[in-house]
């Protein structure tokens, strides 16, 4: 069983005692409402984003918010099959919203909600990534230019502690 000592400073908790790799014993956890919230921007040459407008982020392999947004939330429901030490979580809640942040770039906000012991901060990401990914897949035959990134959690609340726009309430899968 994993356990982390208690101290004043953070430290890893994906690791025994001994230092080896461990996926954490949330069995003492309480099961709570959880949520996270996470984006991730795709910046495209200016080019190409007007080609992308001009076609309503529609391409010739169908429609590119729609595909990214189904990625997203598969990814979602199978970050545990990914991320070595994620647990599989029931999730009550995936929404994934995709939008021009400015002339170049658009930005991707995956909200995940479950009801369970640990949060969901990974699939968050994993969600919001993979929908960019998949963004990058379907617009490469424009350009290779294409940025992801960054990739960040905005937030979370439920269990030890909340942190960003997910700690104010906000996150609403």
């Amino acid at each position: 069983m994993a356990t982390r000592k208690q101290t004043s400073k953070p430290s890893l908790t994906h690791l025994d005692p001994a230092g080896r790799p461990a996926m954490v014993d949330v069995s003492a956890k309480a099961v709570t409402a959880r949520e996270a919230i996470a984006h991730c921007r795709v910046r495209f040459p200016a080019a190409v984003a007007r080609q992308l407008r001009a076609a309503k982020l529609k391409s010739a392999k169908g429609g590119i918010v729609e595909t990214a947004i189904i990625a997203g939330t598969m990814a979602v429901k199978r970050t545990h099959e990914l991320i070595p030490f994620c647990h599989p979580l029931p999730i009550d809640g995936c929404r994934i919203a995709i939008d021009w942040i400015d002339d170049n770039a658009i930005g991707i906000t995956c909200r995940v909600r479950t009801t369970h012991r640990t949060g969901v901060e990974m699939e968050a990401l994993t969600g919001a990534t993979v929908a960019a990914l998949t963004v990058y897949d379907m617009c490469k035959a424009l350009s290779h230019a294409i940025v992801i990134g960054p990739a960040k959690l905005l937030g979370k609340r439920g269990g030890k502690r909340d942190f960003g726009e997910g700690a104010a309430g906000k996150a609403r899968a």
